[in-house]
């Protein structure tokens, strides 16, 4: 296989310590694997990939000369080449190329094995959670990238790095290489325990939730794996906590803690079409009005949240310092800038008065936190929701609640579930005609539409003029996108 380089690649990019140049990766059009090899990439590693579905994910790495491949996985996919085999947490161990890869002696690495070494542990910055992390992320990158950018002569050494499960609309990326003295951003998933990996300098904890029950099996276990995270930051870093984060993983921290409603506060001075204007308020800084362009309240928690790491992370010992006179303004100014992650509340168009609207949502409260955000910025329209339920044993756990939820909608449309790490999913099950007979028992008006490109064509059919039209789920419902406009077109014309 023929040596392939980005554009991006500097002479003076250093391959992580420890990790071969030549580098093949399983599940490439994940959030994170794809995110990990951009990175890789920039950074001098010879690159290839295999997924079994096509994502949108994956025409960046082809645009930058990463060699992939889809479909179903064979041991002639293995290079001949390869010097370590890098997989995401829904590929199985007995894929045929990581059996194949065994039998060559090949180390084969999660991609949570990965991750630390693409960052220095006093320069990384790690953002979990169960809900919001994405956003919380990328916030927090705008914020230090504002305190660094707006100094003149600023050292673009001390950009900040970054790699995110979902893509930034204004960046148009995942990933972002930097320096080895710049912070790097990382979210930090708690399925598989993967973030007991990560040995964070600073980190956030916006909330802990039930979520990932099959693999963890009960509320406990999952604060107690949260409280090993939080002992995992440095003793001479900060740890940010959301206001509802339980105490025992605070205790558990051995760095200085701030905990929102405590050490750090804010208000919200307005709303505009549902976006939040709010300030920021620590020890000893506040932040000047900070006007959200991403909608719903849920999104100021995330705001302070980021805001004050950002702020915070300037008072430790060896920390990048930008010497900005405001560092809390400039931070502020840099969160005003961001306009979003792909699949959080993602408009996608609008066709016949309809609006287009894509959201990552798959836990109940998350879908809670959508409606909100949507009646808030359209007002008055009828919702109309697609909803792709992911895993099936995510599904039963939340049937009730996720019809509660469902059935504050004017219209529901329930695919075919969407089955990710079907081979650890559990033996609980449910699917779409579960969920809407629960719907329709509590009076919402709701369809199972079957596999996915039926449901679409189903969902389109029953939009009527004004209507707000929600695509919701985490797995490949994304992929309706362009048929959906499609649809909406031939409808209305």
């Amino acid at each position: 296989m023929p040596t392939v380089r980005s554009a991006t690649t500097r002479a003076g990019d250093r391959v992580p310590q420890g990790l071969p140049r030549r580098v093949h990766c399983l599940g490439l059009g994940g959030a994170g694997v794809s995110g990990a090899a951009r990175i890789l990439h920039a950074r001098g590693h010879v690159v290839s990939g295999h997924d079994r579905a096509y994502s949108p994910q994956l025409e960046p790495l082809r645009a930058l000369g990463i060699e992939l491949r889809t479909g179903e996985s064979r041991v002639g996919d293995l290079p001949g080449d390869v010097q370590v085999l890098v997989r995401s947490a829904a590929v199985p161990i007995d894929d045929p190329q990581v059996e194949e890869a065994r039998r060559r002696g090949i180390p084969v690495l999660k991609y949570a094995e990965l991750l630390p070494l693409l960052a220095r542990p006093q320069r990384t910055l790690a953002v979990a959670g169960t809900h919001g992390k994405t956003t919380t992320s990328w916030m927090l990158l705008h914020a230090l990238r504002g305190q660094a950018r707006t100094l003149p002569g600023a050292d673009a050494r001390l950009l900040p790095g970054a790699l995110i499960g979902g893509n930034c609309r204004l960046l148009g990326t995942n990933a972002i290489a930097a320096d080895a003295d710049a912070w790097f951003v990382v979210e930090a998933c708690e399925y598989d325990r993967s973030f007991l990996q990560l040995e964070p300098r600073g980190a956030i904890v916006t909330n802990v939730d039930e979520d990932h029950l099959d693999y963890y099996g009960t509320r406990d276990a999952i604060e107690a794996a949260f409280a090993r995270f939080a002992d995992r930051v440095s003793p001479d870093g900060l740890l940010v906590v959301g206001r509802d984060v339980p105490e025992r993983v605070e205790a558990a921290a051995g760095a200085r803690v701030w905990r929102a409603g405590r050490e750090f506060d804010y208000e919200i001075r307005a709303r505009r079409e549902g976006c939040a204007e709010l300030v920021v308020r620590g020890p000893g800084w506040a932040t000047p009005a900070c006007a959200l362009a991403v909608p719903g309240d849920f999104n100021a928690d995330n705001a302070a949240l980021a805001l004050a790491l950002a702020v915070g992370l300037g008072a430790l010992p060896g920390a990048p310092q930008y010497g900005h006179p405001d560092p809390a303004g400039s931070a502020a100014r840099g969160v005003a800038e961001y306009p979003g992650a792909g699949r959080r509340f993602e408009p996608w168009g609008s066709a016949g008065g309809i609006e287009l609207v894509h959201d990552y949502a798959h836990h109940p409260v998350e879908l809670r936190a959508t409606f909100a955000a949507a009646r808030a910025r359209f007002p008055g329209r009828a919702l109309h929701v697609l909803f792709q339920p992911h895993q099936h044993s995510r599904t039963a756990r939340f049937l009730r609640e996720f019809a509660v939820e469902l059935a504050a909608a004017d219209r529901c449309v329930v695919s075919d579930v969407y089955g990710a790490r079907t081979h650890i999913d559990g033996q609980q099950s449910a699917g779409a005609r579960e969920l809407v007979a629960l719907l329709v028992e509590r009076g919402a008006r709701a369809e199972a539409g079957g596999e996915l490109n039926t449901s679409r064509a189903l969902f389109a059919a029953g939009l009527v003029p004004g209507a707000v039209a929600l695509v919701i789920g985490a797995g490949d419902v994304e992929n309706v996108r362009d048929g959906l406009l499609r649809d909406l077109a031939v409808c209305r014309t």
